[in-house]
């Protein structure tokens, strides 16, 4: 099995940055695509950025040049730099990693933006 471990999460006031990190662990041979999802509170679980193994990155139009995603291969972890941060952006952020061929989520983390 593949163990995600997401830290990084907080309270922040509007404007300000936040780092997310997930670490994976375990059975792993190859990670394909790493990624991050969010969902606040009566919302559905929605997309917020992946990168891929080669490092092409994809973004919400919600977070594009405020949210950056990058990852370390060789420590198997991914992480989001989140800046500017707004009230919008609160939810709990989820790390999803594909290790082929399945798909892993992590616990989430919450994420607390105040006006």
């Amino acid at each position: 099995q593949v163990q995600l471990e997401e830290s990084g999460g907080g309270l922040v006031q509007a404007g300000g940055s936040l780092r997310l990190s997930c670490a994976a662990s375990g059975r792993i041979f190859r990670i394909d695509a790493m990624g991050w999802y969010r969902q606040a509170p009566g919302k559905q679980r929605e997309f917020v950025a992946t990168i891929t193994s080669g490092g092409t990155s994809r973004y919400a139009d919600s977070v594009k040049g405020r949210f950056t995603i990058s990852r370390d291969n060789a420590k198997n972890t991914v992480y989001l730099q989140m800046n500017s941060l707004l009230p919008e952006d609160t939810a709990v952020y989820f790390c999803w990693v594909i290790v082929i061929p399945q798909n892993f989520w992590g616990q989430g983390t919450q994420v607390t933006v105040s006006s």
